[in-house]
């Protein structure tokens, strides 16, 4: 199992397609994440009975701005939410992994260096991108404030802490050429070390 991880806005949906369109298994945390909070779900439930039904929208669905909002200013309910969302992740992942049957898989984990979860990967991938750049594609692509999105790359662990846990490095800043050659060279040394 390789764990791909990387700040917000690096690029790992970026890598992760990549891998997926070569044939390997991804399985994606955030994609997890979203689902074990659906509708009449039990996490969604203990979400309400954690901070009440203002988290939810007019369909009675986890309103994810208003949840957004609240954990990057409130530390406190930051670890609430995640006591309540790690580990129904983790139980799903679990199951993920037990069907796959592959020479390898992708297990993206945004929070990775935040979580200290999965340790027994055999490789942790890190997408680089520079602050500023990250800073630049979250505006961008979410379409928030300046301050939220600083607060979100602050809430996050440094990019030093996350190279400091990589076995490999894709630096997401050239074209999408070169990361295709990248995930490709990558594709071959995984199914290689999978032998």
């Amino acid at each position: 199992m390789v764990v791909l991880t990387g700040g917000i806005a690096s690029g790992k949906t970026a890598v992760s397609d990549r891998f997926v369109r070569l044939g390997v298994p991804v399985i994606d945390t955030d994609v997890i994440a979203r689902d074990v909070v659906q509708a009449g779900s039990p996490a969604l439930a203990a979400i309400v009975d954690q901070f009440g039904k203002g988290v939810l929208d007019e369909r009675g669905e986890l309103d994810r701005s208003k949840m957004r909002g609240l954990i990057f200013s409130d530390p406190a309910s930051k670890k609430k939410l995640e006591g309540i969302l790690h580990p129904a992740i983790a139980q799903e992942v679990r199951m993920h992994l037990a069907a796959i049957q592959a020479e390898y898989c992708i297990l993206v984990v945004p929070l990775l260096a935040e979580s200290g979860r999965y340790e027994d990967a055999d490789r942790v991938l890190v997408v680089d991108v520079d602050e500023r750049t990250q800073l630049q594609r979250l505006l961008a692509r979410d379409k928030i404030s300046e301050e939220l999105a600083t607060a979100m790359l602050k809430a996050q662990a440094g990019r030093q802490q996350r190279l400091e846990r990589a076995d490999d490095v894709i630096a997401n800043t050239g074209s999408l050429e070169e990361l295709d050659r990248a995930v490709a060279s990558l594709h071959a040394r995984y199914r290689q070390l999978a032998m």
